[in-house]
């Protein structure tokens, strides 16, 4: 494709990232690009939801994020609203989502430009719910402090029909997940879980998360859920902290949806969408989660390797087995033709074979 409008996501408490900032802007300007910078951290204004960010940078084709993966989940939410690509440059620490690095970021910008980039697509969330979300003004205030404004609680899509039954669809976009917590510190959050219309059980926890494939290396994953390839469809289902036996993840297929519903002994919970919070459910509230429409789409310079990212990432080569199995990997071999019946397998480029 070619790059027509860049919307720019800086992080603009690091350094490195405000330079390669100006990188961009050049090499934008020397192809008489737009380059809008998105601000999503202004101080002196209310923020906005993707949608109007991506209207305000004038609906970028391309956008460009310069941090950490918070700073890739915000540029991602605007990308999707305007149907863009997503390119992440590099400049966190423990990561998954970016990862271009800073001295390669004109080279992927030219790569995009030139149509040569890997387009990879992830797997979204949205969601429903019974009614639209709102932020009490006393609880964003406590919840917020010290962290700036919340987003605006999600817009309720056009397709809605007031009464049906099926409650509010909602203008949400998730690539990692969506979380219910609690919002008293010595009060857990009382809910029942629904699985593709069927319920499961009812818990009691600090937090539920419903996350994306992408998502299961970020909550989910602190809290003990299973590792899965980002390169699949499905949507996890994890309790945190819960106060039962069953404390287990369950992972769903992703025409399953997932719904929670507030049970009437529980206090307040809070409704977060990739980190942020978005609005305040009470008993007898209930949010409904499933596989979006949308995908992002994620700008790589080539071949991704997941799997050697989480083993470098979480330093699973420090493990005392691992010196007794420094062979490469089981019928791998980069140097020859790939075999027939591997042909349509996904396997690591040969640098990666390790």
């Amino acid at each position: 494709m070619s790059v027509h409008r860049v919307g720019l996501v800086v992080h603009q408490g690091r350094t490195a990232a405000v330079d390669v900032a100006r990188a961009v802007h050049g090499w934008c300007d020397a192809r008489g690009i737009r380059c809008t910078e998105i601000d999503v951290w202004a101080g002196d204004q209310g923020r906005r939801g993707g949608r109007a960010e991506a209207e305000a940078a004038g609906n970028p084709d391309l956008v460009v994020t310069l941090g950490g993966d918070g700073t890739f989940l915000r540029g991602a939410r605007i990308a999707v609203k305007s149907g863009a690509d997503v390119l992440g440059v590099d400049l966190g620490k423990v990561g998954f989502l970016t990862e271009v690095p800073a001295a390669d970021v004109t080279r992927a910008l030219q790569a995009v430009h030139d149509g040569k980039a890997t387009v990879e697509e992830r797997m979204t969330l949205t969601m429903r719910a019974n009614r639209a979300l709102e932020i009490p003004g006393e609880i964003e205030a406590v919840l917020c402090y010290g962290r700036g404004p919340a987003l605006p609680p999600p817009r309720v899509r056009a397709e809605t029909e007031e009464g049906d039954g099926w409650g509010v669809a909602l203008d949400v976009t998730a690539l990692n997940d969506v979380v219910l917590e609690k919002l008293a510190r010595d009060h857990q959050v009382s809910v029942g879980v629904y699985c593709a219309g069927r319920r499961l059980a009812a818990y009691s926890a600090d937090a539920f998360a419903v996350a994306t494939p992408t998502g299961s290396t970020a909550y989910s994953f602190a809290a003990g859920g299973p590792v899965l390839s980002p390169h699949m469809d499905a949507v996890v289902f994890t309790p945190i902290a819960p106060h039962m036996t069953f404390d287990r993840s369950v992972v769903a297929a992703p025409d399953e949806p997932v719904a929670l519903r507030v049970l009437p002994h529980s206090g307040q919970a809070a409704v977060s969408i990739d980190g942020q919070l978005r609005g305040v459910l009470g008993p007898g509230d209930w949010i409904g989660v499933f596989r979006a429409p949308q995908r992002v789409r994620l700008v790589r310079l080539g071949p991704t390797d997941f799997y050697g990212r989480l083993r470098d990432r979480f330093r699973l080569t420090d493990a005392p087995a691992t010196a007794a199995d420094d062979e490469p990997a089981p019928f791998f071999r980069p140097d020859t033709p790939v075999p027939p019946d591997l042909a349509e397998l996904r396997l690591p480029p040969p640098s990666a074979a390790r």
